[in-house]
């Protein structure tokens, strides 16, 4: 996002479908900057430009929706100051980051229980959402204070909300009544479920979204997680056949 993108200078990765919505846990941080004899939050800074390779990546490719998990519900338990320094550094990332993402017309969202954030942040996420509201070539989600449990408690409570108040019927509540009350209400479900730094959990992500998800792993630390990472995560996912539960015979009948 350093500059107006060129949309084709770089070819998509493979031959084949392209994910419509990619949603990406972005681990290994503190690894990286601890291998380097570093302090754990020179790693997030490290992250930053990883994100913007990211970002960049999937504006070439066609990429419509790019999830990002940035800060759990459950990071709330790391060191204070390792919290702290999060906190600034989304601050100034929103700051730095919101002319460039009119530039490239990028939409901004944030999901996850922002009112637990300081004052100050959710005043600047609150403008920067605001000031991105009527950008479409990419909509951007930054996951902070969020947890995938939360999301359905959340949305149940919606739902039961709108039954006491007389504006629905139990009866009508279904899946898709159910996915229109979460956070992601008005999107797709992610197509490709993305995690660096080795681990193999999705880690209270989007339990409720990824039913369907393409899950891809990698050892790669986020920092270095480079277009080219991101290339080989594409070419992947255009490799499988996706059934969602019809048999292979059938889905090529399909196509």
């Amino acid at each position: 996002m350093s500059r107006d993108l060129e949309i084709g200078e770089i070819p998509t990765a493979a031959a084949g479908p392209v994910p419509e919505h990619v949603a990406i846990i972005m681990d290994g941080n503190g690894r990286w900057a601890e291998a380097r004899g570093q302090a754990r939050h020179s790693g997030h800074k490290a992250g930053v430009g990883s994100v913007r390779s990211t970002i960049e990546e999937c504006i070439r490719h066609g990429v419509k929706v790019l999830t990002l998990f940035a800060f759990s519900s459950e990071n709330w338990r790391r060191p204070r100051a390792e919290v702290n320094l999060l906190m600034d550094l989304f601050l100034t990332a929103l700051q730095r980051e919101v002319k460039r993402m009119q530039t490239n017309d990028i939409q901004l969202r944030v999901i996850g229980d922002v009112s637990a954030f300081p004052d100050k942040l959710q005043r600047r996420i609150d403008e920067a959402e605001r000031a991105t509201r009527a950008n479409s070539r990419l909509i951007l989600q930054v996951a902070a204070n969020y947890g995938g449990r939360w999301d359905i408690v959340e949305a149940a409570r919606r739902l039961a909300r709108a039954v006491a108040h007389g504006e629905l019927d139990a009866d009508a509540i279904d899946d898709r009544a159910f996915a229109r009350a979460t956070t992601l209400g008005d999107l797709p479900d992610p197509d490709l479920f993305i995690r660096t730094g080795g681990d193999l959990r999705i880690s209270n992500f989007l339990l409720w979204h990824c039913a369907y998800t393409e899950l891809y792993f990698t050892p790669v630390l986020w920092p270095d997680f480079d277009a080219d990472e991101f290339r080989k995560a594409i070419a992947d996912f255009a490799s499988r056949q996706r059934r969602f539960g019809q048999t292979s015979a059938q889905v090529k009948v399909a196509d």
